[in-house]
């Protein structure tokens, strides 16, 4: 069973970053997967899951930003501090882990999951309405049809 199920009440409303939204998503999942394994080699797949992990999310927080900055969001100052937190945060974690100085624990990853359906709720819903009305859908299917 899947560690994350993805439901509507996650979805913003904005098909591009709800499908973001939904591979992060995916992506603890399998993190949680390999987590579950016990064998030899589940630190190189841990490893190699938390690396995609980080890299995506930095991504789809870069995703998001470059439409604050082109939208003038309102609250781009503290939304963007939430994401360079939360990066801090996994990327402290994860040269630890690398270390071996701490494991992929349940709480880390409850923590992982928490706050990724937290912000997406709270934070990220904020600012759904805004990117709507100022023409956010618009704009990407015109770049991607042009």
């Amino acid at each position: 069973m899947p560690f994350i199920i993805w439901n509507n009440s996650y979805s913003i409303g904005i098909e591009s970053i709800d499908q973001e939204h939904q591979t992060l998503v995916a992506m603890m999942n399998d993190l949680h997967d390999a987590m579950q394994q016990n064998n030899l080699e589940e630190k190189d797949v841990l490893k190699d899951i938390l690396d995609s992990l980080l890299s995506y999310t930095a991504t789809h927080f870069n995703n998001e930003e470059n439409y604050f900055d082109q939208f003038e969001y309102p609250d781009t100052d503290s939304h963007k501090k939430e994401h360079a937190d939360f990066i801090k945060k996994v990327s402290r974690f994860k040269i630890r882990f690398d270390k071996g100085e701490e494991a992929l624990s349940y709480e880390i990853m409850v923590f992982l999951k928490d706050w990724l359906l937290n912000h997406i709720k709270f934070s990220d819903k904020k600012y759904a309405q805004f990117f709507i009305d100022n023409g956010l859908e618009k704009a990407i299917t015109d770049r991607l049809t042009s």
